[in-house]
């Protein structure tokens, strides 16, 4: 009896080891999931700039011109661990010069590597899945027109059990979803897009939405404000609450995007200076979607106290 009872936890130790290796499989585009279409690198550049790109992957003092150079190197030291910003320039031996149209479609809609292997959500493909395929396909046209940077990033240096990339495969397996964050009701096509903008390209909640323990976005606090994950202080609410931006109209977001300045004539400031700067890049009919999704988002009160700002 002891024997097949042995044997019987022995099988289901099996099943449940096998089962977690199929769960924590990467999950890569089907090559019928990628169109045949010809990237169009000056909408890409729109795209380029609703993201932030150079943001994280330009050097931090770059000015000018030399933002668009995306060698990368940045370090992002967070309680999992310090994530290295990678090449994404297009030099063929250190950057993404080498990939080709579906390996750069996995990386930004799957987080899958040319090799089959997961990138850590420190890249947020958790936000880009809600792209469409055509805006991802332009997106890499204009990268491709990017001056080739030499320059070979190490890689993370992770705590365990973070260091396990297998693991990342759990954590899509929760979090990773194309589903757009919020049901809009009798949202007009200015809202849509700017609904697109902030959930998808522009990737707003990685910032300005609190985490729970294992990293992923607590949706019901969706853009109330998170702490810094790389030290002290706090990322503001940006919902129409009166401890987020409910006093702002639409006008005074576009304005804020624009200028770098609030409606006290304060000046946006840290990393958001560097998204507003990227942001201010584009048409003005962008930014009002932007705004108008901002606004019509639920008011939520802080996620994370102001007093956080000073710990």
């Amino acid at each position: 009896m002891l024997k097949w009872g042995a044997a019987f936890v022995a099988v289901l130790a099996g099943v449940a080891a096998a089962l977690g290796w199929f769960i924590t499989a990467p999950q890569a585009l089907e090559a019928a999931e990628i169109p045949e279409h010809e990237g169009d690198a000056a909408r890409g550049e729109r795209i380029f700039y609703a993201g932030g790109c150079s943001s994280c992957h330009a050097s931090p003092d770059a000015e000018g011109e030399e933002k668009l150079k995306l060698a990368g190197g940045l370090e992002l030291d967070t309680d999992f661990g310090v994530f290295r910003v990678p090449n994404i320039s297009p030099d063929p031996e250190t950057g993404i010069g080498g990939w080709s149209t579906a390996d750069f479609a996995n990386a930004m809609l799957r987080g899958v590597s040319p090799g089959g292997s997961h990138y850590y959500p420190a890249f947020p493909y958790a936000s880009y899945i809600r792209m469409r395929m055509e805006d991802v396909l332009d997106l890499k046209a204009f990268l491709d027109t990017l001056p080739p940077v030499e320059n070979r990033v190490a890689d993370h240096d992770l705590a365990f059990p973070f260091s396990i990339r297998r693991g990342v495969g759990v954590w899509k397996w929760l979090y990773l979803s194309p589903d757009p964050v919020l049901r809009l009701t009798d949202a007009d096509e200015a809202l849509r897009r700017g609904q697109y903008l902030v959930e998808g390209p522009g990737h707003c909640g990685e910032c300005h939405t609190s985490r729970d323990l294992m990293g992923g976005l607590q949706a019901q606090l969706w853009l109330a404000g998170a702490r810094n994950p790389e030290g002290r202080g706090r990322i503001p609410n940006i919902t129409p609450h009166e401890e987020g931006i409910g006093d702002w109209s639409e006008s005074d977001i576009v304005g804020a995007l624009k200028s770098g300045l609030t409606p006290t004539f304060d000046e946006l400031e840290g990393q958001m200076a560097d998204v507003q700067e990227n942001l201010s890049q584009l048409p003005d009919e962008d930014l009002a979607a932007i705004a108008a999704y901002l606004k019509a988002v639920p008011p939520l009160i802080d996620a994370v106290p102001r007093e956080a700002a000073a710990e």
